[in-house]
């Protein structure tokens, strides 16, 4: 008797949660098919591959692929890119965000508010192709208004995406014009939630707006600032391969080709599926370890972390 009452009990509760159930699983078969069976994939990295013998009847060649790759010269300069590029691109995005969102916060005109905020806002939901084809058009040597307006100052064409020292400033800072707005609303959020007692108090103790937001705002969003770098870093030598390789060519090649383009060209192009897969999960790899050193980092600094 008891027995079957429990049973009804747990029916009923299965019944009155499957909603929640049907919510939770949709995402979670999207994961399982398009992000952990794909992993098998990464076998290859320790097999010489044939078409013939297949994935499992291939030979396995242990760390080969991985040594080739760290050894060799064109891998090294690979690396060094997309490292630079990295921290090029961490540096000069990370703070921007937080100074838009403490600078709108700040803000009391709400339709001057609004106006920056869908300014901002707009570049994100941009194509990166499309992006990197107003870039190519901006920065045209005829008809480009960068080249324009630096002509006015009597400065000769400018031919940015056949320079290769160019190359980077201009990868990272159109990455920042086109992500900043996005980026600040998780810090607008986390603003928000700042106690108008705590600024109240400050006012009434004769502190500065500057002194508000430094003693005040972003002590408040501390843990908000300290999670995002977290993830930050963990992305860092994660560098995107659309946006690259559309801004990549063979003048500006030797800063440009980063460990995405050169897995694809390795992998795709020149059909060597074992080497392009060890070097895209050195890749994954490597961001995995810096994520688990900059979180255990935070935690003994901060008393933030992601776990």
């Amino acid at each position: 008797m008891r027995a079957t009452m429990s049973r009804e009990k747990k029916h009923k509760i299965k019944n009155s949660n499957w909603q929640f159930w049907v919510i939770i699983a949709i995402p979670l078969i999207y994961a399982i098919v398009f992000a952990y069976i794909p992993m098998g994939g990464v076998i290859l990295a320790f097999k010489d591959y044939s078409i013939k013998k297949g994935i499992l009847g291939s030979d396995w060649v242990g760390l080969r692929y991985f040594k080739q790759f760290l050894l060799s010269p064109s891998s090294s300069k690979v690396i060094w890119n997309t490292l630079v590029l990295g921290i090029y691109s961490l540096i000069a995005s990370f703070p921007i965000p937080i100074l838009l969102a403490v600078g709108l916060n700040e803000i009391k005109a709400v339709k001057f508010k609004k106006t920056v905020q869908m300014v901002t806002y707009a570049p994100y939901f941009i194509s990166t192709v499309v992006m990197v084809g107003m870039l190519m058009q901006m920065t045209d040597l005829r008809i480009g208004i960068i080249n324009k307006l630096i002509g006015l100052f009597g400065v000769g064409p400018i031919n940015f995406f056949g320079n290769a020292n160019i190359f980077r400033g201009l990868y990272v800072w159109s990455g920042v014009w086109q992500v900043t707005g996005y980026s600040a609303i998780i810090y607008i959020a986390a603003l928000a939630g700042v106690s108008p007692e705590l600024k109240e108090a400050a006012i009434v103790d004769g502190a500065s707006r500057m002194k508000r937001i430094w003693h005040v705002d972003l002590p408040a969003i501390r843990p908000t600032i300290v999670t995002m770098l977290i993830f930050a870093c963990g992305n860092m030598i994660n560098i995107g391969f659309d946006k690259v390789y559309l801004m990549q060519n063979s003048m500006n090649l030797a800063r440009s080709e980063v460990i995405a383009t050169f897995v694809y060209k390795v992998g795709l192009v020149n059909a060597d599926y074992g080497f392009s897969t060890a070097a895209g999960l050195f890749q994954s790899l490597v961001s995995f370890l810096m994520l688990i050193a900059v979180n255990k980092l935070s935690k003994v600094i901060t008393e933030t972390s992601l776990w």
